[in-house]
């Protein structure tokens, strides 16, 4: 599926490192920030998260809610937001509906691997609304974060 601006959010429900539900639904009325990823403990994916983690007061000041996504276990991500010491949450799509819902999934990846979280973006207004959409095919690239900040900002 292919997400389009100023569309309505498709609406999920996963489970976070601490194995409680998130759902996209509950979280009207905040502004949010998805970023999917492929693999906890790889090295592209540990630069995007920590820097999150670094720039969060920014999002908190933007009253904007952050969450990483992928197809990791919720015990893996447990133990990645641990060494991290990541400051948001990272909710598991092990089924990888969502990551198939929002267009951000690979069919193959590395080493065989499939349904494996692309590296992507969204950012959704208090309203359920597509702001923001980056959707990379190289798992090496990172977001446009100057335009994830300009969009998040557009929303105060």
């Amino acid at each position: 599926m292919k997400i389009k601006l100023n569309e309505p959010a498709p609406l999920f429900r996963l489970f976070n490192s601490e194995k409680q539900l998130v759902s996209l639904e509950n979280l009207k009325g905040q502004n949010i920030l998805l970023l999917f990823f492929p693999a906890a403990f790889t090295s592209t994916c540990t630069q995007e998260l920590c820097s999150v983690r670094d720039d969060l007061v920014y999002y908190n000041e933007m009253k904007t809610q952050v969450f990483g996504i992928s197809t990791d276990s919720v015990y893996s991500l447990k133990k990645y937001k641990q060494e991290l010491k990541l400051n948001f949450e990272l909710l598991s799509d092990f089924n990888k509906e969502v990551s198939e819902l929002y267009g951000a999934c690979y069919e193959l990846f590395n080493y065989g691997m499939k349904g494996v979280s692309k590296r992507a973006a969204f950012v959704i207004d208090q309203s359920g609304l597509i702001r923001y959409a980056e959707v990379l095919d190289n798992a090496n690239e990172l977001p446009d974060i100057k335009r994830i900040r300009k969009t998040v900002e557009s929303l105060r």
